[in-house]
């Protein structure tokens, strides 16, 4: 029913900056949460960042606090990562999710929760 296609991954030196974007098809993105999970080698997919349905409420790892910000624009059925001072420890491969919920103040934080993922988008950030 909702498909998500993520964009904006690559190569940058460490201290650089990314942009991700994951935008939805199938269904309009307003009644549902959404979040950032990534995964590296050998490691299990770990929580990133999460946002409700209209943007006013958000979590964040600890890892990334600080340095990245999720946000989302559902005029253009559209959720954002943007990635600062960014780490060799942040490399992984970056998912979004998004799952529906009946209350604008939900953030959902469990992987386990969501119902919907992208594809995933590779992030490397090197020494």
């Amino acid at each position: 029913q909702v498909q998500l296609v993520e964009y904006g991954g690559g190569l940058v030196q460490a201290g650089g900056s990314l942009r991700l974007s994951c935008t939805a098809s199938g269904r309009t993105l307003s009644n549902y949460a959404m979040g950032w999970f990534r995964q590296a080698p050998g490691k299990e997919r770990e929580f990133v960042a999460a946002i409700s349905t209209g943007g006013g409420s958000t979590n964040y790892a600890d890892s990334v606090k600080g340095r990245f910000t999720i946000s989302r624009d559902n005029a253009k059925n559209t959720m954002y990562l943007q990635m600062n001072s960014l780490k060799p420890e942040d490399t992984a491969v970056y998912y979004c999710a998004a799952d529906r919920v009946y209350s604008s103040r939900t953030v959902v934080i469990s992987g386990r929760q969501y119902e919907y993922w992208g594809q995933g988008t590779q992030v490397t950030a090197s020494s």
